[in-house]
């Protein structure tokens, strides 16, 4: 009886921490909640509800877990520390009820994970417990649940019209704290937004209008100053990973079962992706799609050691270089496509920028779907009216388990992905 009554009980607290922009920006709200259902029958299991701004440093610790309410901003000057085991669940939500953790310019998240502890963002429909690193109700198939991880910095980035901010995929334009690029100053290329390592971000990916998703990590205009490292995504309805120009490097990088795209790629982002594996499912696009400058600014990046896994026949695809891309791509291997996917020159400007050397390909490995025969098949230019030469030519056909290159895939054995997906890395 007692039992009952406790998991009944709810303890609020209002803390006022201060307000973002403007007068009714919402200030944050810290709710305790006695709850033994999402325990395992350990006693109680509080969770701290977080919403709108947070103005003072603050520390997220291992012995609570968080629930994020609609957005929780991280103010410029204000530094968020979130302990290694920590678990934060996102509220069901959509459009401008929609959930997540945002990183304004001039913020910092210090949030470093370990192999064992890593941090967890994940739904509040799950029912993972304190001290746990995955629940049982839910899998890669639960899609939309809460929103997502969004950090904004002050690097360089290709905007249209060659204005110098944006507001980024995701956010209202109403709400200013959602602005990246360097604004009015000079852009700051090894700009700080703080450490992300060992991190799992799950089924996130909620509504905010038409066709528009939060994507499971965002980074617009992020410096290189910034640590981005051991990240999965699974889950997400729109994108796993999307860069709006900046800087910043990332390494083990894991992605399963995203909506659309895996890795995207926007707006001259110039950093290097090294060490990423994509694994399709049924509702999957493409493992890579890459943008390039939108203003005059030009930027190119890196993409390395890259594992991609396709989802057998259904129309997904390897990569789409599109519009103004500046890549190269180099040490990929890809498995489990369909005879239909391809790796793609979408127009003019990419095939155009392919023979001038600013798009490159090297080293790619492909075990050949049932009906191809030739590696250089699956390289398609879609350009109307530019021709390209070699185009393939960097690919090779391996058998399964055959290659030589790829992700080193040791480095993500950590992943729920990894034990939930059956990878065996």
């Amino acid at each position: 009886m007692m039992k009952n009554l406790l998991s009944a009980l709810t303890i609020t607290t209002l803390a006022l921490t201060g307000c973002i922009q403007d007068d009714d920006t919402p200030i944050v709200i810290e709710q305790t909640i006695i709850n033994n259902n999402n325990s395992n029958d350990n006693g109680s299991n509080a969770c701290i509800v977080k919403s709108g701004g947070i103005a003072i440093n603050e520390t997220w610790t291992a012995d609570n877990c968080y629930i994020i309410d609609r957005k929780v901003v991280v103010q410029e000057g204000v530094t968020l520390t979130i302990e290694p085991g920590t678990i934060i669940k996102g509220r069901a939500g959509q459009q401008s009820l929609s959930s997540a953790l945002i990183v304004a310019r001039g913020g910092k998240i210090m949030a470093e994970g370990t192999p064992t502890q890593p941090i967890i963002f994940t739904a509040e429909a799950d029912n993972i417990a304190i001290g746990e690193t995955a629940g049982t109700n839910l899998d890669v198939t639960n899609v939309g649940l809460w929103g997502g991880i969004i950090i904004l910095g002050k690097a360089s980035s290709s905007f249209p019209g060659d204005v110098t901010e944006l507001q980024i995929e995701g956010i209202p334009a109403s709400d200013t704290f959602g602005l990246y690029g360097p604004g009015d100053d000079p852009a700051v290329d090894d700009d700080n937004s703080g450490i992300l390592k060992y991190i799992s971000i799950r089924h996130g990916g909620s509504l905010l209008g038409e066709g528009n998703e939060i994507n499971g990590l965002t980074l617009g205009a992020v410096g290189s100053g910034t640590t981005i490292d051991n990240i999965e995504v699974i889950g997400n309805k729109d994108d796993g990973v999307e860069f709006f120009g900046g800087t910043v490097n990332v390494s083990n990088i894991l992605v399963w079962g995203q909506g659309d795209d895996a890795l995207d790629i926007d707006q001259a982002y110039s950093g290097t992706i090294d060490n990423a594996v994509v694994v399709l499912n049924t509702i999957s696009d493409h493992a890579l799609e890459i943008d390039g400058p939108e203003g005059t600014l030009n930027g190119a990046c890196t993409l390395q050691n890259l594992t991609l896994i396709g989802n057998g026949e259904i129309e997904s695809e390897y990569a789409d270089y599109r519009s103004n891309a500046q890549a190269t791509t180099n040490n990929v291997y890809a498995f489990g496509f369909g005879a239909s996917a391809d790796v793609e020159l979408d127009n003019d400007g990419v095939a155009t920028n392919y023979n001038n050397n600013l798009v490159n390909f090297s080293n790619w490995q492909i075990v050949l779907p049932t009906g191809i025969t030739a590696v250089e098949d699956i390289f398609v230019n879609k350009a109307p009216t530019v021709t390209v030469t070699g185009f393939g030519s960097q690919a090779t056909a391996v058998s399964a388990g055959s290659q030589t290159t790829g992700a080193t895939t040791s480095n993500l054995s950590w992943t729920y992905a990894n034990t939930a997906g059956g990878l065996g890395f």
